[in-house]
């Protein structure tokens, strides 16, 4: 085994448990124990939950906190092209051989025992992040927050909710209030906590919650708000900002960048000024988040005019972002939309916010089998939600290629992040 690369440990770590999913603490806090509790040598930590948005929020602090000179770690998921993307020590990607020898460590002192995959990774960061020096660790959850494997970090700097939507029933429960007490498990006694945006029913629950643990709440339309304004937007909390638009497009990127600017109202001990700020939400980056294509065949596929997006958005609020965006480009001409979705989805009501501003749609069936839904379906419900022009397609590629022969002003691609990531690994 000595000299195995990441991708090898990987797998013989992975065939360890029966589950992908398995939300429990107690595995991962043991096998922290056994490899010294490196999730207490930490430097200050930001930890962020939620069903839409976390990632962004999380890429505005890096970028921010980079632009006023500070080093960060970064734990997020799942990742689009490389394992490695889910771990940056001090604003790099790890790479392989550090990947390598953290993920033996773990591999060696948990010793066969039953753990998931998630667990072990999250251990591994932890350890790679107690093992270089930082100013603060950016932690996200990987689904829920209560059950979480991040949840073990005691006492956070501060712990942020983006918005909260049904997302992942069958771990988190079909009701909004029942998956907001999943994510602000994530809340710790006094620690102040980041709301953004949420729906009343999540927005009660997560109060309740802070208020039971003391937690300073600061909550997007109450302590802080984040509106556009002339060209930028308007920042109000602690302080009062105007910004240029965040570098990521979307109207919801600003709800996701007032997250992050009430987050570093909240934490001590780091000077970051207005022209940090700004610079950091101007250069921010998050790949297959409205990402704008500029290499690869499929971009070759296209002609200069039209303009191709690669997304991952894939439940109701991912719809009603995109819908958003979609309106917020009508004058800039006509949308076609390549889509493929997973099984445990609900593409109806993703559909139902899009299609309004959708010209023409082609359904893609990214994979045999039971896992993604198949085109032929994902058609007939998009002609049921209003588009004239909807039709399966045999892949990404021959779904662009017919769409390119009587070219929209924009296509856009998205549905599944696990499909925007196979498009973004070819065409980077």
């Amino acid at each position: 085994m000595d000299g195995d690369g990441p991708d090898a440990i990987l797998d013989r770590l992975n065939s360890l448990y029966p589950k992908a999913i398995d939300l429990s603490l107690d595995r991962v806090r043991g096998l922290l124990a056994d490899l010294g509790d490196p999730q207490d040598r930490l430097a200050p930590v930001i930890h962020v939950a939620g069903t839409n948005g976390k990632g962004s929020t999380i890429a505005y602090l890096r970028a921010i906190f980079e632009a006023a000179g500070y080093r960060a770690h970064v734990y997020t998921s799942p990742h689009l092209v490389r394992f490695n993307e889910r771990i940056r020590l001090a604003g790099r990607i790890i790479d392989d051989p550090a990947l390598a020898a953290f993920l033996a460590e773990v591999e060696k002192i948990n010793a066969g025992r039953p753990v998931t995959l998630f667990e072990v990774t999250t251990a591994a960061a932890f350890l790679a992040f107690a093992s270089v020096e930082a100013d603060v660790v950016l932690l996200e959850t990987g689904l829920g927050g209560r059950l979480d494997a991040t949840n073990v970090v005691d006492s956070p700097a501060a712990c942020a909710l983006t918005s909260i939507s049904l997302d992942h029933p069958d771990f988190l429960g079909h009701s909004l209030a029942g998956i907001a007490v999943e994510k602000a498990g994530i809340l710790k006694t006094g620690t102040p906590a980041v709301i953004g945006p949420q729906p009343g029913e999540a927005a009660a629950v997560i109060a309740a919650r802070a208020n039971e643990l003391g937690s300073p709440l600061s909550r997007s339309g109450i302590e802080w708000t984040a509106e556009p304004e002339g060209e930028g937007f308007r920042y109000a909390g602690r302080r009062s900002l105007h910004l240029p638009l965040p570098g990521l497009p979307g109207r919801h990127q600003i709800d996701n960048a007032g997250v992050a600017l009430a987050v570093l109202d909240q934490v001590n001990g780091f000077t970051i000024k207005e022209r940090h700020i700004a610079e950091g939400l101007g250069q921010v980056e998050w790949p297959a988040r409205l990402q704008l294509l500029k290499h690869g065949p499929l971009v070759a596929k296209v002609p200069a005019g039209t303009a191709l997006y690669l997304d991952g958005g894939h439940n109701e609020s991912g719809g009603l972002a995109l819908a958003e965006w979609a309106a917020s480009r009508r004058a800039l001409g006509s949308l076609d939309v390549v889509l493929a979705m997973r099984a445990t989805k609900s593409p109806a009501t993703f559909l139902a916010h899009l299609a309004p501003h959708v010209r023409r749609f082609r359904a893609v069936s990214f994979m045999d089998g039971s896992a993604w839904i198949g085109a032929g379906e994902l058609a007939a419900l998009a002609e049921a939600a209003g588009v004239a022009d909807a039709k399966p397609a045999e892949s990404a590629e021959a779904a662009v290629a017919e769409l390119a022969a009587d070219p929209p002003d924009t296509l856009l691609i998205c549905g599944s992040l696990y499909f925007a990531g196979k498009i973004l690994a070819q065409n980077e």
